[in-house]
């Protein structure tokens, strides 16, 4: 018996183990993100007066975020064919620059937190700012839970091992940066 564990080397309603887990995974996520998203706009409908918070966000911070994500996701398509075709070193690389996706876009957000709060906009400044700072907090820990996911997957993909987890992790960041398509418009731009 080799040292692979058998949870790899099996499948589960027709898929293996590991992409059925992942998807399992980004299903539980739905659920979190579905509450706080729908949460945001029932309360939202519900009472006035957002469009004045909402309109101190940054627009143009939250759309250069869009496209550091969607470039990042990019990558992670390139990297899974990469793998596809057994180029584990080409794969790595581009999870790589995927991970330099995800670091940017933390420092982004780090940088625009830091103006918004420097300007009295905080978490306990009003509702929208609560949600604000709840919803997109929550997906930079996803981001940053990604990055660190692709950094394990792209060490073992560049010595040509477990190439299968490349797939898995694209598929949990494609599910970050669909979160950030119903964030940024939410956040951003409906004021």
């Amino acid at each position: 018996m080799s040292g692979t564990p058998i949870a790899t080397t099996r499948s589960a309603a027709g898929m293996p183990t590991g992409k059925l887990a992942v998807w399992w995974l980004i299903g539980s996520e739905i659920v979190i993100f579905g509450g706080v998203l729908a949460s945001y706009i029932m309360h939202r409908l519900a009472h006035g007066g957002w469009s004045e918070e909402a309109a101190h966000t940054n627009t143009w911070i939250g759309a250069l975020n869009t496209m550091v994500l969607l470039t990042s996701s990019l990558s992670a398509v390139l990297a899974h064919q990469a793998a596809e075709k057994g180029d584990g070193k080409k794969a790595s690389k581009l999870l790589w620059a995927t991970i330099v996706g995800a670091v940017t876009f933390m420092i982004v957000k780090a940088f625009e937190w830091t103006e918004e709060i420097t300007h009295g906009y905080t978490i306990a400044s009003s509702t929208f700012w609560s949600f604000y700072y709840t919803a997109a907090g929550i997906h930079a820990s996803h981001v940053l839970a990604g990055a660190i996911c692709m950094y394990y997957v792209a060490k073992s993909a560049a010595k040509g091992e477990h190439l299968h987890r490349v797939e898995n992790v694209g598929l949990y960041w494609h599910f970050v940066d669909v979160v950030w398509i119903f964030l940024f418009p939410l956040l951003y731009i409906a004021k």
